[in-house]
């Protein structure tokens, strides 16, 4: 009856999830900003921000199974260049 009427009520309902999340995304920039200032660069202050955002999905890595993978990536490398260095 009324399309238009609809579709403003359809962006309202959106705008608002939209404006929260960064709303959201700035609260957490502030803490953030405010621990570290002095010592950060851009790129680590955006990968705290994510971080500290997505923090449900954070909890649930298993931190030691990350170090073991990064530890047997950091061996690999040391062995490929041993390699190298008797080959020439």
């Amino acid at each position: 009856m009324y399309p238009l009427i609809d579709r403003l009520v359809h962006l309202i309902l959106t705008l608002r999830v939209s404006t929260t999340t960064s709303e959201r995304a700035f609260s957490k920039m502030k803490l953030v900003k405010a621990r570290l200032r002095s010592t950060m660069s851009d790129d680590f202050l955006k990968s705290r921000i994510i971080l500290s955002i997505e923090r449900e999905i954070v909890g649930t890595f298993w931190m030691k199974k990350m170090i073991d993978d990064f530890y047997c990536i950091s061996q690999r490398r040391v062995q490929m260049m041993k390699k190298r260095k008797v080959s020439s």
